[in-house]
């Protein structure tokens, strides 16, 4: 059974305001309303299995199955050959601030739908006591 995306996600403190300021230079509006309906919590508080920023994040295919690592990052980060995909992709949105076993939907250029759900959390910057990433 697939949890509800709505209702699961999360940002840290730090995440969202970062966000909120990349979100007043014209961004998507995918990213204001995660913004306005993720539930934002202490970094310190994050449960060590939500997908923060610079997580790396174990994900699997819902059609093929198929896994593969990735870390939501910053656009100037952004090296999708090596996984590190920008916040504000498709992906990189549809992922931030969801729990391991919930599924990420988002649409693919050319429209194609794609899902993919969270096998694991590989390593999460709060979890090893940073704060401020």
């Amino acid at each position: 059974m697939e949890k509800t995306i709505a209702a699961l996600r999360q940002l840290t403190a730090l995440d969202s305001a970062r966000l909120r300021k990349m979100a007043g230079s014209g961004s998507q509006p995918e990213l204001d309303e995660l913004l306005d309906e993720a539930e934002v919590i202490d970094s310190r508080e994050v449960a060590p299995d939500i997908v923060t920023m610079y997580a790396q994040v174990e994900v699997e295919d819902i059609g093929s199955r198929s896994r593969r690592t990735l870390v939501v990052c910053y656009p100037a980060d952004a090296e999708p050959a090596r996984g590190f995909i920008s916040v504000l992709s498709p992906v990189g949105l549809a992922l931030l601030g969801l729990p391991v076993g919930a599924v990420a939907r988002w649409q693919a250029p050319g429209g194609i739908e794609s899902a993919a759900r969270v096998a694991a959390i590989l390593f999460q910057p709060e979890a090893s006591g940073d704060y401020v990433t």
